[in-house]
């Protein structure tokens, strides 16, 4: 029996028809997404669902798609739907990550021109029968600063506009290498600089923690007054209302905002500002990009349910059937080993190399080479995936290299990432045993066999008496409990780390008190998905 495709937002004939070709059937029902409760109803029959932003593919939903075998979300975002529970059903969710890039970077550079040169504003001026001449002064692009945050597909994209409009072009990323941005002409900056020198800023970062109100107040306070901001990346960079107030009083000369703390966006503390340009998140809105997006989430999902095959997965690895018994095991070894790697290093990464021995050197590295990337950049950018990692390693000058060597020590075979930056080089060893789980044996080259938890402080500190007294007791008097913990050192007197086991996530507040401790030389919580 054909596999069963339902579209239940916009797509294009082509994309439809592309289905057909392959042999998929297919129901386009471009509306059907807005009602959730026919989606609710109908999403049983389908094995395919092709979506864009207006379908919301709850847990619900979910649970009710009893043939589900893959979501194709016909754009980048994935908000609309509940990847944990796609997860669990085993359901793959698929988006097309670079089909937009262009056009949403040609949006920011037009924003930026709006916003320099007042156009929204004069435009309705002059068609109200004004000849407001005088009142709309602007500034000229040539010769400014334009402050590049995150130089990724489509960051990289404005920063080589930008450098051809004869701007002086600065970008911080922390996965940007100074060679990758020596080949796009621009000069590589700390985010406080970038803050302090930048007449424009431009933002091309996926929200996460970290990223969330990147621009706040604070962040204000330290710009150039008179500096033109830029947001059509993410609602909730920019915290809305310090934008709104550094407006008002002149900090902040002008902004073109495409994206908002909440959509749709029908008030804003924004709305009706002089020299605020708003839209209505536009940015993939072009004929070419609504076009590209569909016609590859139609490939994508067609390629996957008649052969098999994974691209642009956010929740499972490239991995065909036939390696996947073997294969799969190593791939969450090499993300643990990636994200453990990725989650201590704060400096950008020059090069990462993957050590292959004994029986995962005869696997398919390249799945193994893509996870651990992936798990390595997922500490900075929540929503890379096994295919989009090397690419994004690539754009940000990383070398990555393999090495694959025959079985060497106790081990059948175990993977080693060793990340290098300016300042240091880490690796991270680790194993597979019968049972499948991943385990670590060597960090910074001290053995230590260890599970892998949920939560865990990773601790490195001089191998001298007391530290792990100290320990215990600070982690007693806060009423913390610590549920297994490993121990290891380099040699008597050397270099010590610990790993301690914990039920819940700790305090920033709290892990800075055990990083003071005597001898403690870092710690860090790691959190990993087991």
């Amino acid at each position: 029996m054909a596999p069963r495709v339902l579209v239940s937002d916009k797509l294009s004939p082509t994309a439809v028809q592309i289905f057909k070709d392959r042999g998929v059937e297919v129901d386009y029902l471009p509306d059907l997404g807005k009602d959730k409760d026919k989606l609710l109803e109908v999403i049983g029959q389908y094995d395919g669902l092709a979506i864009r932003s207006a379908s919301k593919v709850t847990e619900k939903i979910i649970d009710a798609a009893t043939k589900l075998k893959v979501i194709g979300r016909a754009g980048i975002g994935v908000d609309n739907v509940d990847i944990p529970a796609a997860s669990r059903k085993g359901i793959i969710v698929m988006n097309t990550p670079f089909g937009n890039s262009i056009t949403t970077a040609e949006h920011a550079i037009a924003m930026m021109f709006a916003v320099a040169r007042q156009l929204p504003a004069a435009d309705a001026s002059t068609q109200a029968g004004k000849w407001e001449k005088n009142r709309f002064m602007g500034v000229e692009i040539t010769g400014k600063v334009l402050g590049v945050i995150g130089c990724g597909n489509i960051g990289s994209i404005v920063a080589s506009r930008g450098v051809g409009l004869k701007m002086k072009v600065i970008g911080f990323d922390p996965f940007l290498s100074a060679e990758r941005a020596a080949q796009l002409g621009i000069e590589k900056v700390e985010l406080d600089e970038l803050f302090r020198r930048a007449d424009f800023i431009t933002l091309h970062t996926p929200m996460t923690d970290k990223t969330r109100g990147i621009i706040d107040a604070k962040a204000i306070a330290t710009m150039k007054k008179g500096v033109r901001i830029i947001n059509c990346a993410r609602g909730g960079l920019i915290v809305e209302k310090d934008l709104a107030e550094a407006i008002k009083s002149g900090q902040v000369a002008g902004a073109g905002i495409d994206v908002f703390e909440t959509e749709p966006a029908t008030d804003s503390p924004l709305f009706h500002l002089e020299n605020v340009v708003c839209t209505p998140h536009l940015g993939a809105s072009t004929t070419e990009a609504q076009e590209n997006v569909a016609l590859q989430v139609a490939e994508q999902m067609a390629d996957y349910l008649v052969n098999g095959a994974v691209s642009n997965a956010l929740n499972m690895p490239s991995i065909t059937a036939e390696e996947a018994p073997l294969l799969t095991p190593y791939v969450k070894l090499a993300e643990i080993l990636g994200s453990f790697a990725g989650q201590l290093t704060e400096d950008p990464i020059d090069a990462v190399e993957i050590l292959f021995d004994g029986a995962p050197a005869q696997m398919n590295t390249r799945a193994l080479v893509s996870a651990a990337l992936a798990g390595l950049m997922k500490a900075q950018v929540q929503t890379v995936n096994m295919v989009s990692a090397p690419l994004m390693a690539k754009e940000r000058g990383i070398a990555v290299s393999e090495v694959r060597r025959d079985k060497s020590g106790v081990f059948d075979g175990y993977l080693k990432v060793t990340v290098t930056t300016k300042k240091q080089t880490r690796s991270v060893a680790g194993t597979c045993f019968s049972d499948g789980k991943p385990r670590f044996i060597q960090i910074k080259g001290i053995n230590m066999e260890a599970d892998v938890g949920r939560y865990m402080l990773y601790t490195a500190n001089k191998d001298v008496p007391g530290v792990i007294g100290e320990l215990g007791m600070t982690f007693g008097k806060a009423g913390i409990n610590i549920a297994n913990f490993h121990l290891g050192r380099d040699e008597q007197g050397g270099s010590a780390i610990a790993l301690l086991y914990l039920d819940e996530p700790l305090s920033d507040a709290f892990i800075a008190q055990v990083e003071a401790l005597n001898g403690i030389g870092q710690a860090k919580l790691l959190t990993f998905e087991v």
